[in-house]
């Protein structure tokens, strides 16, 4: 069911040999240009026809109404409302942490600077809802966005045929409970290039934002990547990948459970078990067997195992796995091995790594209080998970008296000269009436 890469005794360079899916980000750009052109020229006409054409849906606006919205958390089932409610409470412990202060330097006596932090003004949260409704993402975008004091933000996820046209309305609900209402129907490539350009008129217009994050699809990773620079983006937080690091002295029945909680995400959805124990493999491979077997999105799971971004890498040791995983720079690293965290304190590259058997990706995704929005195809290298610091902006106040200018000046005028930029000089001659500067 799934390919084995042997590495062991090899000195391959890795990034050339690890298991990637065939359709990369920059494969898709091409796909998605059109896509995004559409909605910048036409806006909500567009929206409207793309939708149609991908969704099966045909809107009569784009902006889901507050009523929807209430209406799908009053209808929420209380156990699911719950565990939403926990999740959100988790999330806000660990998020509200990360909130940095601002902090004043004394350079010299008169002279400080001053490190503010802001947040962005307003921000496009991105929530999939395709092959499954991911009204945990809605908390993973909110939270950290909320604790990072965004004053405005707008959502968007796709619409859903058997729901009227609306996003699903767990997703609305999730929206509710953490006050977002301002909603639009539009999912892809579509909703990313709406949030870029703006689209609409009046009261139910999306204006343009200045940052959008959350996780998606190929294609909204790849729109995410051409838009970047008319938007900020948090990273491209595509299709979904899991790595395991394991030796002998992990439980197969985990392994596999986890490889198939992934994989049941996506049909390109990656997953990667490396290994120094023959036995272990063979062990897992006949857990994916049995497990595939008896899980209900029984088709998509086995496409992903099956296909070229997913395997079996062996290796020599635990420290050249190390090496694979730290090359291959996964969104979601577990290690299960033995002395799992001395294992983990070793790994540079991951959007978010699980330690042990009691901490699977699972976890991570629903209440861990860890975000689960990441990098993804080997971007963990570096880029980082979303948190409160994403939207945020770091802005230096310079405060400096005439003295604590006056200490500075020869210096700041003898660079400037060494780079031939004389007015850089002159705007600080000008300000003690100097021709030349004391020294």
């Amino acid at each position: 069911m799934i390919s084995r890469i042997d590495l062991r005794g090899s000195t391959d360079d890795l990034r050339g040999v690890l298991p990637r899916a065939e359709l990369d980000v920059e494969a898709a750009l091409e796909r998605v240009r059109p896509i995004c052109e559409d909605v910048r020229h036409r806006g909500v006409e567009a929206l409207i026809e793309i939708t149609e054409r991908f969704d099966g849906v045909r809107l009569d606006s784009i902006r889901v109404p507050k009523q929807a919205i209430d209406d799908a958390l009053a209808e929420l089932d209380p156990k699911v409302r719950a565990a939403l409610e926990e999740s959100i409470r988790r999330a806000r412990l660990v998020h509200r942490a990360q909130r940095r202060t601002d902090h004043t330097t004394q350079v010299v006596p008169g002279g400080t600077v001053t490190e503010r932090w802001v947040p962005v003004d307003r921000v496009g949260l991105y929530v999939p809802g395709g092959l499954a409704p991911l009204a945990s993402s809605v908390v993973m975008n909110a939270v950290p966005a909320q604790e990072a004091g965004v004053p405005a933000m707008a959502l968007a996820s796709p619409p859903q045929k058997e729901f009227g046209g609306l996003p699903h309305p767990t997703i609305l609900a999730a929206c509710a409970l953490l006050g977002v209402d301002e909603v639009y129907a539009v999912g892809g490539a579509q909703a990313i290039a709406m949030f870029a350009y703006g689209a609409g008129e009046g009261e139910g217009r999306c204006e343009p934002v200045n940052l959008v994050t959350g996780p998606g699809n190929i294609y909204v990773a790849a729109a995410k990547r051409l838009l970047k620079g008319r938007v900020g983006i948090d990273a491209e937080a595509g299709t979904t990948e899991i790595a395991i690091l394991a030796d002998a002295t992990a439980d197969p029945r985990h392994v596999a459970a986890d490889l198939i909680s992934q994989a049941e995400h996506d049909p390109h959805a990656a997953s990667v078990l490396v290994t120094d124990s023959p036995a272990l493999a063979e062990a897992v491979e006949a857990e994916l067997e049995t497990q595939v077997a008896a899980t209900r999105h029984q088709a998509r799971v086995r496409e992903a195992l099956t296909g070229p971004q997913s395997g079996i890498i062996l290796v020599d040791s635990v420290d050249q796995g190390l090496d694979v995983v730290n090359a291959y720079a996964a969104e979601h690293l577990e290690i299960q091995t033995a002395d799992a965290a001395a294992v983990a304190a070793r790994v540079r590259n991951a959007g978010a790594v699980f330690v042990g058997a009691f901490a699977p990706v699972s976890l991570g995704d629903y209440a861990a209080g860890s975000n689960h929005v990441l990098p993804t195809g080997g971007c963990a290298c570096h880029s980082s998970g979303l948190s409160v610091q994403s939207f945020l902006r770091g802005i230096h106040v310079v405060d400096y008296t005439r003295e604590a200018l006056a200490d500075v000046a020869a210096h700041v005028v003898t660079l400037a000269d060494a780079e031939d930029l004389p007015g850089h000089g002159d705007a600080v001659r000008a300000r003690f009436d100097w021709t030349t500067p004391e020294a």
